[in-house]
């Protein structure tokens, strides 16, 4: 005869997994805000931006920023390993995917 199944400690299995799941994706924004430089910004100009990056129907800027997302993480693996963390030249060292604050694009 086989064991009758718990639901309630599977429920609270599940709600355990969902609540770590969650925590672990507030921690990973945060990391991100922090790596993009965005953490500079005010809560106000932060959430702005994020609301009209949300609000946004338009196909072409959404795969605009996904390429530019996309070539963030790219550039960030890439920039890990020591050889690409060598800086000959003298001058400071900038992510390849920041750019300085004059030549970035509006976000609406």
């Amino acid at each position: 005869m086989r064991k009758p199944r718990d639901f309630d400690a599977d429920l609270k299995a599940l709600e355990d997994k969902a609540r770590g799941l969650k925590t672990r994706k507030v921690c990973q924004l945060g990391e991100l805000v922090v790596a993009t430089g965005a953490d500079a910004l005010t809560a106000e100009e932060l959430a702005g931006a994020l609301l009209v990056l949300a609000e946004t129907k338009e196909a072409g800027k959404r795969e605009a920023w996904a390429k530019r997302g996309a070539a963030f993480f790219q550039s960030r693996t890439r920039r890990i390993t020591p050889a690409a963390d060598h800086n000959t030249d003298g001058a400071p060292a900038r992510p390849s995917g920041v750019q300085p604050a004059s030549s970035r694009k509006s976000l609406a």
